[in-house]
């Protein structure tokens, strides 16, 4: 069956046949482009950046997580399956129960969104590759390293046991609680260092790396579900690093942030924490949606219904996603009229979710339903997750809440929202996308199967859930007496999590299965209509064979020549003549070409980048002082060595013929280039921590009235010299931007080493205010407070005094200049952003007291 076609035109008009000099053109083409984009062997494999092996690593891995977790789950279940059981003991129940929610969350849940996007979002855009393959590389290797480092504790009755929220007082208690919550708090600290590089890397390569044509209204609506996505990690996940740095510094040095008898307060880090965990569910629910907007239209065989109003909806969910976390602390005794406003938005949040929902029905309705394997996945995922979205407002009505919570009716909901809204729809885009992977099918015959015991042991497993909840069975319990009315209950669940379990492990099967006999399959086996499906069975890893002309949302179908378009290399950039790795880089909105990009190839680099800074997190949480300072140093080199070799390189000509008479710069500064996009996107992040930070010292001001202890504080003035220096660093480095301009080279090396002095002197004016008057952090929660804000500014001065440095030694070393200044440009944005830090930081601790 094939979809309407329509008579748009998207490519040039060009010769319907090529002569054999043409052919023979081709082939040398393909042969350089072949060497360009080749997979090492060896050990040498492992140093791969490719998009299409750093993905499917990504996802195995995320995979491999999750299986762990749900082992630790049947092993829960088997525990409670009858009362006073004693098959486990009860310490590692919590640490089974603790590490369950923390892999499931934090590395499947999230990862594997960024995974299975590393690997179809460049097909999806007609793009070689992502912009920055070697930052993908390097989270991968944080993301294996923290996760082994959290997983592996339980092997050593090490595990962090207090939950996976870990909530104070309790996980704050070194006794209690051990070292499993600093292996908790440094182990997923650094994991979220991947999650932002993946973000950073999702956005620019969606925002910049489309083909010619394809306008931020036609890109498919996987990729605006990830941008969103993407863009709601940059202001979920830095509040989690704020409390997390709070956190570990109560643990480790005893600053009373959370102690309540130095003025602390538990309730900041469940601010801190659920200001992360609610968006999280939408962080997990949209990227699932995404594969079902992919999955729906292409087994209908018509274009989605309302392609805008799922766009926005998608935009709206994840809008509202930050006023819902306050419905989490319902039970805490918060003020009425809050409960009455987070109340209201949790409801309101089912709108835009709906919308969708209607939408995938609105599509199914108008074309001609084929129900395959990925179709059953994606329609019980969504029946799953409708049941789960109305126990949802059921939860987000206080006095509900107040009835249900902290039973067992909301690990039902839990699961029926997550598995149901992501766990379904993950496996459906397994068995649609896996021959964009592997070039072969997956069984149809064993995916039924799976599917039929997934779906029937989790509904079996779950739904009495809610019955058990409402009969009183409170949750993270152990084990519990005869005669409560919980007990068939709890066998029942306990049967349904094995049926389940077995559908899971059929699809694994089938997924591992030796296929080396079986043909590959079909090109585009489905009849999608969106670009991914561009290549050839099996495909090759440098993506499309040429990047194409779009002028439609499916191109498949409204453009009947494409595919042999661009095999037959009439796209853009079709060859590999230096035998560099290039990709198209287009403007935001109109996706016009304005650059060939240069992407780095294949270096061990990244992975020593991420073992390194892996030594820094895991050496702090054993107190390895000196070995944390030494794998610090280590990590810089690295860092600076990828930066000075693999980035902002100059090339050997300043322009390229990319095909069809078009001529493009291969470098770029500024905003035109897709560096500073990406320094631009990670300061957002970080000043959502900062601002984090800056909401804790207000949030205990508003708590106490005496927030600043008479005649306390680092004073007024030298936190306004701190000020003073540090804005006049950033004036000198404004300056030496634009005397690099001008070609000043001399100037330029004069006003880096007046703004690294400045900088240098700003920074130890900062330290000088609370150090002078003697504010001791471990005394009360106002200076410490007062030191971790004064802290975070001195250690982003002293990042910048490191790029100042560096762009010093990129002029003298003659590879910073008037035409090749990128990397002025960006630590000129870096300091855009440092100067807010310094103003707001000391403002705060210098002139608050006096003015408040």
């Amino acid at each position: 069956m094939t979809a309407p076609t329509s008579d748009i035109e998207a490519r040039p008009t060009l010769p319907e046949r090529d002569s054999p000099a043409d052919l023979e053109r081709r082939r040398t083409q393909e042969v350089r482009l072949r060497k360009a984009w080749e997979t090492p062997s060896g050990w040498h494999y492992w140093t791969a950046v490719n998009n299409t092996e750093v993905g499917v690593w990504y996802t195995a891995t995320a995979f491999a997580f999750m299986l762990f977790a749900g082992v630790l789950a049947l092993i829960m279940r088997a525990q409670l399956a009858v009362p006073e059981n004693d098959l486990v003991s009860a310490d590692f129940y919590n640490q089974a129960f603790t590490l369950h929610g923390t892999v499931m969350m934090f590395l499947f849940s999230v990862p594997i969104f960024e995974a299975v996007a590393i690997v179809i979002l460049p097909q999806m855009l007609g793009a070689r590759d992502l912009p920055f393959p070697r930052l993908s590389a390097f989270g991968f290797w944080s993301f294996v390293l923290g996760g082994v480092f959290v997983c592996g504790s339980i092997f050593f009755n090490a595990a962090p046991n207090t939950g996976w929220f870990m909530y104070p007082p309790l996980a704050t208690d070194e006794k209690q609680s051990g070292i499993g919550a600093d292996i908790w708090l440094l182990g997923l600290s650094f994991i979220e260092v991947a999650s932002i590089a993946a973000a950073v890397e999702l956005i620019v390569g969606t925002l910049k790396c489309r083909p010619p044509g394809m306008r931020i209204n036609l890109i498919p609506l996987f990729a605006w579900y990830i941008l969103i996505v993407a863009g709601m990690i940059l202001f979920a996940f830095p509040p989690l690093i704020a409390g997390d740095i709070l956190f570990e510094m109560e643990r480790m040095f005893d600053w009373p942030f959370f102690d309540p008898e130095r003025r602390g307060d538990p309730l900041l880090w469940q601010h801190l924490f659920w200001i992360f965990g609610h968006p999280e569910v939408y962080i997990v629910f949209l990227p699932a949606i995404a594969l079902i907007a992919m999955i729906v239209p292409t087994f209908a065989q018509r274009p989605i219904v309302g392609y805008s109003w799922i766009v926005l909806a998608a935009v709206g969910t994840g809008f509202l996603s930050f006023g819902l976390w306050v419905h989490h602390m319902f039970a805490t005794g918060l003020p009425t009229i809050s409960l009455a406003f987070f109340s209201a938005a949790s409801e309101a949040v089912v709108i835009p979710t709906g919308v969708q929902i209607f939408v995938f029905i609105a599509t199914l309705l108008a074309g001609r339903v084929i129900f395959a394997v990925p179709m059953l996945f994606a329609t019980g995922g969504l029946a799953i997750f409708v049941i789960g979205g109305l126990t949802g407002v059921m939860v987000a009505l206080a006095p509900f809440d107040w009835q249900a919570h902290d039973t067992y009716f909301v690990v039902a909901h839990l699961h029926y929202v997550l598995i149901g809204g992501m766990l379904f729809p993950i496996t459906a885009g397994i068995y649609y996308f896996y021959p964009l992977v592997s070039g072969k099918m997956l069984s149809m015959r064993l995916g039924k199967i799976g599917f039929w015991l997934m779906f029937v042991g989790f509904n079996v497993g779950f739904l009495p859930m809610h019955l058990t909840g409402l009969r009183g069975m409170p949750r993270r319990v152990f084990t519990y007496a005869d005669g409560l009315g919980w007990d068939w209950l709890n066998l029942v669940s306990t049967v349904g999590a094995f049926i389940f379990a077995a559908g899971v492990l059929v699809v694994v099967y089938d997924v591992v299965r030796p296929k080396g006999r079986e043909p590959y399959a079909a090109r585009n086996p489905w009849n999608a209509g969106t670009l991914e499906w561009l290549i050839g069975m099996p495909g090759e890893s440098w993506g499309v064979r040429s990047v194409p002309f779009i002028k439609s949302r499916y191109p498949l179908w409204d453009q009947p020549d494409l595919i042999r378009d661009v095999d037959e290399g009439r796209g853009l950039l079709p060859d590999a003549e230096e035998g560099k790795r290039e990709t198209l880089v287009t403007s935001v909105l109109d996706a016009e070409p304005i650059q060939c990009l240069r992407v780095p190839g294949n270096a061990v680099v990244p992975m020593v980048a991420a073992f390194t800074l892996g030594g820094v997190f895991i050496a702090a949480t054993f107190k390895l002082w000196i070995t944390t300072l030494v794998f610090c140093v280590a990590f810089l080199a690295a860092l600076i060595y990828w930066l000075w070799t693999g980035t902002s390189v100059i090339p050997e000509k300043t322009e390229k013929h990319v095909g069809h008479g078009l001529v493009l710069p291969i470098y770029r500064s500024g905003p035109a280039s897709i560096g500073w996009w990406a320094m631009f996107i990670t300061m957002v992040g970080d000043a959502t921590a900062f601002a984090s930070l800056v909401f804790g010292y207000f949030f205990y001001w508003t708590i106490h009235a005496d927030f600043v202890p008479e005649g306390a504080g680092p004073g007024v003035l030298w936190p306004m010299v701190a000020m003073g220096l540090l804005v006049a660093a950033w004036a000198a480095t404004l300056a030496a931007r634009r005397l690099n301009t001008a070609g000043r080279a001399g100037a330029v090396r004069l006003s880096l080493a007046v703004a690294t002095v400045l900088t240098v002197a700003g920074g130890a004016a900062g330290l000088w205010g609370p150090w002078t008057t003697n504010l001791d952090p471990t005394s009360d929660v106002y200076p410490a407070i007062v030191w971790i804000l004064v802290i975070w500014a001195v250690v982003h001065a002293g990042v910048a005094v490191i790029m100042l440095l560096y762009c010093l030694a990129r002029s003298l070393a003659g590879r910073l200049t008037r035409e090749w200044d990128i990397d002025m440009a960006n630590v000129a944005l870096y300091w855009h952003f440092m100067a807010i830090t310094a103003v707001v930081t000391f403002g705060v601790v210098g002139l608050f007291p006096v003015v408040g």
